[in-house]
């Protein structure tokens, strides 16, 4: 059964940070290109970032580059999303993606509200 569990969402000032983490089980994650979604309220879900299968390329939406950053770890199926200097624009729920020959599998989510 595949299945994408993400977590470490949460209420956050602004010019704060948090990590979400998104584990994967029931496929071969190793193989797969991984990406983080976002969607905010009111807004259409927009990609945030991806990395590829063995962490050699990663790329960001202009929006977040420079303050988010993605990476994995193969061993423990596991893809990560650092956010530093976070915003009120941020606020969304974040989603894990795997890209795999062709088929996406979508976590549940997680929520991330920027606010004072």
């Amino acid at each position: 059964q595949v299945q994408l569990v993400e977590s470490g969402g949460g209420l956050v000032q602004p010019g704060g940070s948090l990590r979400l983490s998104c584990v994967a089980a029931g496929f071969s994650f190793s193989n797969c290109a991984m990406n983080w979604y976002r969607q905010g309220p009111g807004k259409e879900r927009e990609w945030v970032a991806v990395i590829t299968s063995a962490g050699s390329f990663r790329n960001y939406a202009d929006s977040v580059k420079g303050r988010f950053t993605i990476s994995r770890d193969n061993a423990k199926n596991t893809v990560y999303l650092q956010m530093n200097s976070l915003k009120p624009e941020d606020t969304a729920l974040y989603y894990c993606n795997a890209r795999c020959n062709g088929r996406d599998y979508w976590g549940q989510g997680t929520q991330v509200t920027v606010s004072s």
